[in-house]
């Protein structure tokens, strides 16, 4: 499985940081801790990200999934 954050270059680097960990699931004070940051600084970082728009995509591939036969693969 693999994360991928599309609209990720409209965001600061401290704003990559929040919202890649915030979307792994940790909470405020986790992150904070994390990047030695206060509490608020995540929250108000966080807002800040969503209001510029990104969106998180997981990509499965389909072998994962049972979709696929080991030779149905390549196609």
């Amino acid at each position: 499985m693999q994360i991928e954050i599309r609209g990720a270059e409209k965001l600061s680097f401290r704003e990559r940081q929040v919202v890649t960990l915030k979307e792994m699931g940790f909470s405020n004070d986790q992150v904070a801790a994390r990047l030695g940051i206060g509490t608020s600084t995540v929250a108000t970082l966080f807002g800040r990200a969503r209001a510029k728009g990104y969106a998180v995509v997981i990509v499965i591939p389909g072998h994962s999934l049972g979709l696929f036969g080991p030779d149905d693969e390549g196609e």
